[in-house]
């Protein structure tokens, strides 16, 4: 007889090769044609709401890795708070104006470009945008992430565009909004002004100049050497500014003195004097330093300098920004190109001179160095200084400069006509503030950083010299140049743009843009110009809560979370907070979390020239998106993380793991009616109920872990539970109930019990973050009771009460210590050839008292344990191998080869095999079942 026949084994279609790439565009398809997603959001629809609000990406490429990282972790999101009965309506969004896709549409028109009007230009850049928006829909929806696709958020859009006219319109009735000159971060490159959040520090080599300044009135402080000369030194690390130097700015309380020299006398911070004199090229006793001390402020309005080869006086004023961090403490001031500088010259009543052109280049102000680009301009200004002998020491100094986040270039700060939004006006700032301080910043960190940003930052730039984008609604008088622009004459460009998007500035003459029978009310003059800036695309998404969230229905203000890369404290957070505060009053978030960026395996950032770039593409094809995402979800992601083909190697096993564990238990289903077959949870053999309480923990965990955002702890408690608590033992201990005990008895059907709530539990846990595979195994779990047609329209599993069992736990966890020994007592007796797989075993246990009456209340189970054919309590003395506990004090396990003859049935020893006449092959235990 073929005793296989009569074995239980298991039945399942689930596959054991995922084969992922495949099979998940299957399931994509038939989410689609099922409408999943509108049924998930019919069954929500009277749950509690949750907005988690989308920060659009840029409509521009393919996506990246950063892109998959961000999507994912939103879709994890809202497919958890999903099944734990909220309403989650996700709405994608796609931020679509700005310089990056008018660069590249400048690219590809070329010299055609001339002769295309503002409107035919911006046509191309919305069909750039609309070809990007579609191909990166395409991308994200195979990243598995739910959500009305077609029906996103476009910043282009003509509703979205007279939106943000709207809200600038608000602004601008609460004074908010101004034009002024002043220094602003500028891209000669891209030939714009730039915001905060535009712009990127990174690493920049500058020749460094100590530079004379030759005082020419002291008001007495001291004499002037006028047989060498008096000097204030100044140090800086941009010499092309001192063409527009108009000030020396010393700190009031940092303590000055004057050092003769050999070329002069000169004035500096008193501590850096030594430093300054051996740059200089100086020894001791070249130089004397006199007795004579000053503090910065006795210098404020006393001393008058000269420029260094300029016909033109320079003050000596007080900064409090000056350090004597490096330098000599004293500060050349050219207000045309310093924030700082600036500020001190509307103090002191100084020109913003700041002779730079568009594309950095020098202008005529600048003498014969028209046309000059103003990096190149260093190594002649420094020539200049040398031939009148006002340079002291030159040096190369690398510093943190900032770049444009577009171009990659280093920008400069230049003077220029800008619009602004006041941060200090209706009291923005300090509003902005105290709301920042209402919000949940996860990581907790993120409230310092942002603060401190809000706190310190400069009034915000809106301006910009390009095309694509929102124009700035203002109008100029033909006849006086008075400026208009108020709430009614933008809210009447806003009716305009609702019908034909912000393109109708760009199309319709200036008079149909103004209501009929405007008039100038300076001059009462009837012509007009409109403005030629746009909008900063920063406060084009600042804006998304108003476009999106207050203009539908099933969402409202202030969103639940925002979710976007570290680096949007500056950027949308930032915006948002500040467009919301000022017109609203409140955050237009509750809670902001941050994840960081992606590096290589090493910890270097990526980029094409390391070769170190993994795409989203490539890992999906060659693996599947289940492995991107299952990525996601076990990296911590408020730390930078890592991705190479080594970490997704290991992911891949990690993956087969899972899904290997909840097939071997569909497996077992195959023949169990949950409703007919269940055993009551009193009547379970006690390792089920074990099993059931580890079960218990383990949905606490990750169901809390879901809610706090922690998805790298629900990886791993899930993985560690799949793999340790049931593969590794609960599984492979229920294996010989399963197969070999009577089909419908109690015992294996205490066992499918069981196994019927793990996967009942696992498959609904691990939806948000594996959302094909457990789709995969809902499809072949029909027992599942009352079962929804998509798991992720199932709730999260509901722990029983009876199920916690704090005295069952106690107790096995002594019996799982045992077994580790016994494990390792196993594993020596093969290796030295007493047995072959561990059911040729019998084991002996000698215990002390208190282990010994915990192992005699498990003497009926402890073959079945172990996975052994026998097991007692008692001597160890004569066995093969003895080995003593090391977890354990007094405990030693001894491991034989087992009494009797193998069972042809179910592989274990029996001294009774032989016996049956019928079945003279199987043990007592399979005779019974027979």
């Amino acid at each position: 007889m073929d005793y296989k026949d009569t074995l239980n084994l298991p039945k399942t279609a689930f596959p054991m090769k995922a084969n992922l790439s495949q099979r998940e565009p299957e399931i994509m398809e038939v989410w689609e044609q099922k409408g999943i997603y509108e049924r998930i959001l019919m069954s929500r629809k009277d749950g509690k709401k949750y907005i988690l609000h989308d920060g659009p990406p840029y409509a521009n490429g393919l996506i990246h890795i950063g892109h998959a990282l961000n999507k994912i972790l939103k879709d994890i999101i809202c497919r958890a708070k999903t099944q734990t009965g909220h309403y989650v309506r996700y709405v994608p969004g796609w931020d679509c104006h700005g310089l990056p896709i008018e660069l590249q549409v400048d690219k590809s028109l070329g010299s055609k470009k001339r002769d295309m009007s503002k409107a035919d230009i911006r046509k191309k850049c919305r069909e750039y945008a609309e070809k990007y928006v579609g191909l990166q829909r395409d991308e994200f929806k195979r990243l598995g992430v739910f959500g009305l696709w077609d029906k996103p958020y476009l910043t282009m859009s003509y509703d979205y565009e007279a939106t943000t006219l709207r809200e600038l319109g608000r602004f601008v009735e609460k004074g908010l909004v101004y034009r002024g000159k002043k220094p602003v971060y500028w891209c000669a490159s891209c030939r714009t002004a730039l915001a905060e959040a535009e712009v990127e520090y990174g690493d920049k080599t500058s020749s460094a100049v100590f530079v004379k300044f030759p005082v020419m009135d002291t008001s007495g402080l001291f004499p002037i050497n006028h047989e060498k000369g008096a000097y204030f030194i100044i140090w800086t690390t941009t010499p092309w500014t001192l063409p527009a130097n108009l000030a020396i700015a010393v700190h009031p309380e940092l303590i000055y003195c004057l050092v003769k020299t050999p070329v002069g006398d000169m004035i500096l911070n008193k501590e850096l004097v030594r430093s300054c004199m051996e740059k200089f090229g100086f020894k001791e006793g070249d130089f004397e330093i006199e007795k004579d001390t000053w503090a910065g402020y006795e210098f404020d309005g006393k001393i008058q300098c000269r420029h260094p080869w300029i016909d033109r006086k320079v003050r000596v004023i007080m900064g409090e920004h000056v350090t004597n961090a490096a330098g000599t403490g004293c500060v050349h001031i050219a207000p045309g190109h310093g924030q700082d500088d600036y500020e001190l010259g509307l103090k002191y009543g100084l020109d913003i001179l700041a002779p730079v052109d568009d594309r950095g280049r020098f202008t005529r102000e600048v003498g014969g160095w028209e046309g000059v680009f103003v990096f190149d301009g260093n190594r002649l200004i420094n020539e200049r200084l040398r031939e009148v002998e006002m340079l002291l020491a030159e040096e190369k100094v690398e510093h943190s400069y900032p770049h444009c986040w577009r171009c990659k270039k280093p920008v400069i700060f230049r003077a220029t006509e800008q619009w602004f939004i006041s941060l200090d006006a209706e009291n923005l700032r300090s509003k902005a503030l105290n709301e920042i301080n209402k919000v949940e910043w996860i990581p907790s960190w993120g409230r310092e950083r942002i603060y401190n940003m809000v706190l310190n930052r400069p009034d915000w730039c809106i301006s910009r010299q390009r095309v694509w984008g929102i124009p700035i609604v203002a109008f100029y008088c033909k006849g006086c140049g008075k400026l208009l622009m108020n709430r009614s004459l933008i809210d009447n460009v806003v009716d305009i743009f609702e019908k034909g998007g912000a393109d109708e500035w760009f199309i319709k003459d200036v008079n149909k843009l103004l209501p009929h029978g405007t008039t100038c009310p300076r001059c009462n003059g009837t012509e007009f110009t409109k403005e030629e800036d746009i909008l900063d695309v920063w406060f084009d998404s600042g804006v998304s809560y108003a476009a999106v969230l207050e203009n539908d229905e099933e969402f409202g203000l202030p969103a639940d979370l925002y979710l976007e890369g570290s680096d949007q404290h500056r950027g949308w957070f930032h915006s948002s907070l500040l467009v919301s505060v000022a017109t609203r009053g409140v955050a237009p978030y509750k809670t902001v979390l941050t994840h960081g960026f992606v590096m290589d395996g090493g910890g270097k950032k990526m980029s094409k020239s390391l070769g170190n770039v993994i795409s989203p593409q490539e890992v999906i094809k060659r693996h599947g998106a289940e492995i991107l995402r299952l990525w996601v979800a076990g990296e911590d992601y408020r730390d930078d993380m890592r991705i190479s083909k080594e970490i997704l190697s290991r992911l891949v096993e990690a993956y087969r793991r899972i899904r290997n564990t909840c097939r071997f238990m569909l497996g077992n289903l195959s023949d169990f009616d949950p409703v007919k077959d269940a055993v009551p949870y009193h009547e379970m053999e006690e390792i089920d109920r074990w099993a059931l309480d580890r079960l218990a923990g383990m949905i606490d965990k990750v169901i809390s872990s879901y809610d706090s955002f922690e998805f790298h702890v629900i990886y791993h408690s899930i993985h560690n539970f799949c793999v340790v608590d049931m593969s590794n033992f609960y599984l492979d201990v229920l294996k010989d109930r399963l197969y070999t005990f009577a089909k419908e008895g109690k015992r294996r059907r205490s066992a499918q019990t069981t196994i019927f709530e793990l996967l009942n539990s696992i498959v609904r846990l691990i939806a948000p973050i594996l959302p094909f595979t457990a789709e995969e195994i809902w499809k072949y779990a029909p027992s599942f009771p009352s079962k929804e047609e998509s798991v992720h329209m199932a709730l999260f599993p509901e722990i029983k009460d009876e199920w916690r069992n704090r005295e069952i736990s106690e107790r096995w966890e002594n019996l799982l210590l045992v077994k580790k020994d016994v494990a390792r007592a196993l594993e020596i007796a093969r290796k030295e050839g007493i047995i072959g797989s561990s059911l040729e075993a019998r084991v002996t246990l000698l215990a002390p008292k208190e282990i010994f009456d915990v192992l005699k209340g498990f003497s009926p189970i402890l073959t079945s344990v172990f996975i052994v054919s026998q097991a007692e309590l008692g001597e160890v003395d004569g066995l093969g191998v003895v080995i003593e506990s090391e977890m354990i004090k007094g405990l030693k396990v001894g491991v034989g080869k087992a009494e009797g003859e193998k069972c042809e049935r179910c592989w274990n020893y029996s001294v009774r095999v032989g016996e049956f006449k019928d079945h003279p092959r199987v043990c007592e235990r399979c005779i019974e079942v027979l």
